[in-house]
């Protein structure tokens, strides 16, 4: 928890000296690989430092209306924004990131998960990993930085997109909920978005010939008053 507070502060802290805003108030943009920590140590950040901070969500890449990126071009106002890696090169691409702004807050790995009381299946090597994709009545995961590496690399790589049954879905907590309700025999994705879910009971991580660590960060937004901030 304090490992977590530290580097949640600094990553705040960044929006505050770079003059976004008033230091009473402060808007995140998070997605879920992160969400779960950075909730846990919000309050003690805001009674610490006096600092109001408004919380909004996004997906760290994909396609549709929820992901951070469309989010901001759509014109949510948000100073600092937590996501993963691969999201935050398309947002320094698309020029909507302070240059030397970021800061790395946590790695996590791909993992599986099952409905509480549901056998665990072992997906200790890829023979095994495959077997259980395989075997499963419907597989979920997110449509962002996860649900995109396994659609588009692990399936094609173990030869199954078209034999295992699966489903993308907007959000990580849209895949847990549909695990606990018995809609989906397993769940992939960030081990931080399985944790500690309601009616879930995570695996273990996925083999490395099919792992993602993701490196999800912080970084400051280009707003309008960094904008018109004279320079020097």
């Amino acid at each position: 928890m304090r490992y977590f507070r530290n580097i949640l502060v600094s990553a705040l802290a960044m929006s505050l000296t770079a003059g976004v805003h008033a230091m009473e108030s402060l808007s995140v943009m998070i997605s879920g690989g992160f969400s779960h920590a950075y909730h846990e140590v919000l309050p003690e950040f805001e009674r610490g430092t006096g600092v109001a901070v408004t919380t909004l969500s996004g997906a760290s890449q994909g396609t549709g209306p929820r992901t951070i990126k469309s989010e901001l071009e759509r014109g949510v106002d948000a100073d600092v924004v937590i996501l993963s890696k691969e999201g935050l090169s398309e947002l320094i691409a698309a020029g909507r990131i302070v240059g030397g702004s970021e800061v790395e807050l946590a790695s996590v790995p791909l993992a599986a998960a099952v409905r509480d009381g549901s056998p665990k299946p072992d997906i200790a090597n890829l023979d095994a990993f495959r077997r259980a994709l395989l075997n499963a009545r419907l597989v979920v995961m997110p449509g962002s930085t996860s649900g995109l590496f396994i659609k588009d690399e692990v399936f094609p790589r173990l030869g199954i997109s078209d034999k295992v049954s699966w489903k993308v879905v907007a959000r990580g907590t849209d895949s847990t909920a549909m695990l606990a309700s018995g809609e989906a025999d397993l769940a992939l994705g960030p081990v931080s978005e399985l944790l500690n879910q309601p009616g879930v009971a995570v695996v273990g991580s996925l083999p490395d010939q099919v792992q993602l660590v993701q490196v999800f960060t912080a970084a400051i937004v280009v707003t309008r008053a960094i904008q018109s901030r004279p320079n020097g």
